[in-house]
């Protein structure tokens, strides 16, 4: 991942896995000229709806935090539990070894995407979400995680900045999203992601627009997991617009302390 990093000519990194912070002392320790900011990236649930906040700048050895991922990990292991019973039921065993080899610590139903496509029930990733990932999926589960204050309560005391990845990713209305802005920043949220990978171009000038009326810091990210996801890469986003950088999150003090 650096070494995509340094050839696409980046100056920061922020790694926000799911859950986990297993990976940012040995990137810290590898990173050369490039600025590693700690990152983590909480399944958060508000209003029954699963939301992701991405936590920068963390300290990653604040007990809070910790313990946090460690009820959060744990959830995500029952939920495969629930998915692998789900899918024995309907003739396909072999996912939890799967997921025991990998180098992971915190399983996404990313992974048992690809068990699916693996073992050739599915076409492609998105075929496993759409007929047995997804909430009207054969084996679908339920996530368990933390609620949004908890999440975000958890970011602020290990120092860092709460931030609302993909905020239009979601099935919201604008009532519905402005709704969760508010409650958001309510429980000590400072940022929206304002660009990442594929974000239609009119909801990048809203999401704009939500930041400035809100007094909300935009941040930006690639949304990069894998290097087989072509629709994405490392830096790859839609700069901010002129009047959308007066607000970018590089002008927070934490950016600078």
């Amino acid at each position: 991942m650096l070494q995509r990093a340094t050839e696409k000519k980046l100056t920061h990194l922020a790694l926000t896995d799911h859950d986990c912070i297993d990976g940012l002392e040995a990137l810290q320790s590898e990173a050369g000229d490039i600025t590693i900011i700690n990152g983590v990236e909480l399944s958060c649930l508000w209003n029954t709806m699963e939301i992701h906040i991405v936590g920068l700048f963390i300290d990653p050895n604040n007990s809070h935090i910790e313990k946090l991922l460690a009820s959060q990990q744990l959830q995500r292991e029952n939920r495969a539990e629930a998915i692998n019973k789900n899918l024995q039921k309907i003739g396909i065993d072999g996912l939890i070894p799967y997921l025991q080899s990998l180098p992971c610590t915190a399983y996404t139903r990313s992974h048992i995407a690809d068990f699916l496509v693996q073992e050739k029930v599915c076409k492609n990733k998105q075929k496993a979400f759409k007929t047995h990932l997804g909430k009207r999926g054969r084996v679908y589960a339920a996530a368990g995680c933390c609620s949004l204050q908890e999440g975000i309560t958890a970011i602020l005391k290990a120092s860092g900045v709460a931030v609302v990845a993909h905020p239009g990713r979601y099935s919201l209305s604008k009532t519905k999203l402005s709704s969760l802005l508010d409650d958001f920043k309510k429980c000590g949220g400072e940022a929206i992601e304002g660009s990442y990978s594929n974000i239609d171009p009119n909801m990048k000038a809203y999401l704009s627009r939500l930041a400035e009326e809100k007094s909300l810091y935009l941040s930006v990210g690639s949304d990069f997991h894998d290097a087989a996801a072509t629709w994405t890469d490392i830096g790859k986003f839609p700069a901010l617009d002129q009047q959308a950088i007066k607000n970018a999150i590089w002008l927070h003090p934490k950016w600078h302390s």
